[in-house]
């Protein structure tokens, strides 16, 4: 009992205790009201070193609970941070007034000011790359890098009161100039401030001085050094006529001094004699029998030279002059050219030693001596007693040359320079034309011309004319279909180019002009050419021969089908690209055998005494078709010979050339055989369907 009684006592005692505890609360804030402002603001800024104006504003102070930054520019709305953050705001290049507006826990607020200065630095590290244009020395290309930049500018130096062109690293910026000279390119690279670095480059634009010597030409600078005597100067022409209608030519006095008195010029790169070794050079002398000595010289061991001498055999008048350098060693370097005329004498400054020279060049003949027979159709090239003299014009530049498949074919060679006008184009013969009429009738009205064209798809353009009244003309063209290949253009002065005169066949047509890629400014294409002439007639009605173009109305176009193939004449399904005749041949390679095919025969005999290359447009489903062309004795198919070539175009017209060289010209051969993917079983359906036309020797 007293346990429990001392245990219940323990219990009241406690509960006594509890209950007299009291509860109290702390809801006192007054110190908040009396507390400071904020205090020692200041701000920390931290500037970006990379010219892009970021700049990180850590704000600081005591008893500031937020902050709010106005950062002094165009930016009104400031912005709130807390304590110990930060912001970032990019700024341009100047001097900024940044406030600070601490805010207390109680609202009080103060506010703070400090300047912020944002400089960039100068572009470091500037490298500049200014170089000429490989293949125009008038054109320059920039491009620079640096570091800290933020744009750059460039001043090619040859404008007055320039205005510079603006441009980024990673870009390329090009100028050409209009004329030779030395200019200052100027490059700055900016800050994105007022700080910038500045390279500058001495360049000099030169035209180099090159064969053949034309003097026409605006930029070039014919800079002759004379010697003992001799004294060249460029002037206009005073004797424009004849073979020289040139504006600018070379005048050489030769004065008193030595007996070798003369001029020289270098020329802007070695001459290259490795194809064409006989120069050229027309010449004007005040009298017959004048020496003229051409030398060409190391340019710079004098004695390492070649020279060769011709004699003027007309006074008062153009002539060509030839110079045989055929023996020159071209191990050498040559480049300058040395002019003395009558070497041997002294002259006397005196028109009787006074010369003009123009069109110094290198051909791979002698010119042709005069009394020459004038050209007239057909023309070939190959006649040593032909005068087979041609005019340029419009910047195009011929010389003869060689043919690139048989050397021993002379052919001419045109090529249409850099920047040749449009029309460009090359007379056949003199200006005052043919030695006879050409022979163009109402139902004779097509030449021809043997063409070894760069590219297919090109525009060649034939004019005719009367040479005494140019009004009286007729034009055509011609599109090439092969490329770095002979092919036989064919011009119908019946079907005129448009915005042309119609063909007159009353005209006296005696004179005629090539223009090669017409229509478009010259870019060094090179254009060889042969065999202009009269258009071989078609066959006549009653006559089955080459070519086959499948237009005749009354011509039976029948084939001899065998083993699977089929041909019939039908419209051309595709008139486009090289192929717009209306009539062409389908052959259908239907099961059968792999050598399934068709052949027709002719009325005679195939002439392949001087032609020995056959062509044919082929349209094919599919590139790699195989197309075997055999021709065959009409009695004896022992008596044979073939060719085979492969497709490389599909559904679309292409040219295909059989070369027929290796053909024995002592057999007859009369029928003309075709077969389409030989070794393949046809199985007639589009995928061995062809079509074929305009099968002709070339």
């Amino acid at each position: 009992m007293n346990a429990s009684k001392y245990i219940i006592g323990i219990a009241m005692a406690a509960l006594a205790v509890m209950l007299g505890c009291k509860k109290e609360e702390y809801n006192d804030v007054s110190f908040v009201q009396t507390a400071n402002a904020p205090d020692k603001l200041s701000a920390f800024f931290d500037i970006t070193q990379d010219n892009t104006g970021l700049v990180t504003i850590t704000p600081n102070g005591e008893g500031a609970s937020s902050y709010q930054i106005y950062y002094g520019d165009n930016t009104t709305t400031p912005v709130s941070i807390a304590p110990g953050k930060n912001t970032q705001h990019v700024y341009a290049e100047g001097v900024y007034n940044v406030k600070i507006v601490a805010k207390g826990l109680n609202g009080k607020t103060t506010e703070a000011t400090k300047q912020l200065t944002v400089s960039f630095k100068a572009p470091e590290n500037l490298e500049v790359t200014a170089a000429a244009d490989a293949s125009n020395q008038f054109k320059y290309t920039v491009s620079a890098k640096a570091n800290y930049e933020t744009v750059f500018k460039v001043y090619f130096g040859d404008v007055a009161n320039e205005v510079p062109q603006s441009f980024l690293e990673g870009e390329t910026i090009s100028h050409t100039y209009a004329s030779v000279g030395t200019y200052t390119i100027k490059v700055v690279a900016l800050s994105g401030g007022a700080a910038t670095t500045e390279f500058t480059k001495q360049i000099t634009i030169v035209d180099p001085v090159l064969l053949p010597l034309t003097f026409e030409s605006a930029t070039l600078i014919y800079e002759f050094s004379n010697f003992d005597g001799g004294n060249t100067t460029v002037i206009a022409n005073p004797h424009a006529g004849g073979i020289n209608t040139s504006a600018k030519v070379g005048k050489m006095v030769k004065n008193p001094g030595q007996v070798w008195g003369g001029s020289v010029i270098r020329m802007g790169a070695p001459i290259d004699f490795s194809t064409n070794k006989i120069f050229r050079m027309k010449v004007y002398s005040p009298r017959v029998g004048a020496k003229v000595l051409l030398k060409v010289e190391n340019p710079s061991d004098g004695s390492i030279s070649f020279e060769k001498e011709a004699v003027t055999t007309v006074a008062n008048a153009w002539e060509e002059l030839g110079f045989d350098y055929s023996a020159i060693n071209t191990s050498n370097v040559y480049q300058n050219i040395v002019l003395i005329f009558e070497l041997g004498t002294v002259g006397d400054g005196s028109a009787n030693f006074t010369f003009l020279f123009d069109d110094i060049r290198l051909t791979n003949s002698m010119p042709v001596p005069p009394g020459a027979a004038p050209i007239s159709l057909p023309v070939t090239f190959d006649d040593p007693g032909v005068n087979y003299t041609v005019t340029d014009f419009g910047n195009n530049q011929t010389v003869d040359a060689v043919d690139p498949d048989n050397a021993s074919n002379k052919v001419k060679k045109t090529t249409k320079l850099n920047g040749a006008e449009t029309w460009a184009g090359t007379t056949i013969g003199t200006p005052v034309g043919f030695a006879t009429p050409i022979p163009v009738t109402a139902t004779s009205s097509k030449m021809s011309i043997r063409v070894y064209s760069p590219a297919a798809g090109i525009h060649v353009r034939l004019k005719i004319e009367d040479h005494n009244d140019n009004t009286r003309s007729v034009e055509t063209e011609a599109i090439t279909s092969a490329a770095n290949a002979w092919e036989t253009l064919v011009f119908d002065f019946n079907n005129q180019a448009a915005g042309t005169a119609a063909f007159n066949s009353s005209y006296t047509y005696d004179k005629a002009s090539v223009f090669f890629d017409f229509n478009v400014a010259g870019n060094g294409k090179v254009f060889y050419w042969d065999d202009v002439m009269m258009a071989a007639a078609a066959p006549s009605s009653s006559s089955l021969g080459l070519p086959l173009d499948f237009q005749s109305a009354t011509l039976n176009y029948t084939f001899t089908n065998f083993d699977g193939g089929n041909v019939t004449v039908v419209n051309n399904p595709d008139a486009s690209g090289i192929n717009t005749s209306t009539k062409v041949a389908k052959m259908v390679k239907n099961a059968g055998q792999p050598w399934a095919g068709s052949y027709i025969t002719l009325d005679n005999p195939i002439d392949f005494s001087t032609q020995k290359t056959v062509k044919m447009k082929v349209y094919s489903p599919r590139v790699g078709a195989k197309v075997l062309l055999k021709v065959e004795n009409l009695t004896n198919g022992g008596i044979s010979y073939e060719k085979e070539v492969t497709t490389t175009t599909a559904n679309a017209w292409e040219e295909l050339t059989f070369d027929y060289s290796g053909i024995n010209t002592a057999n007859s051969y009369q029928k003309v055989v075709l077969i389409f993917d030989n070794g393949t079983m046809g199985d007639g359906s589009a995928n061995f369907t062809y079509y074929f036309d305009d099968i002709r020797l070339n």
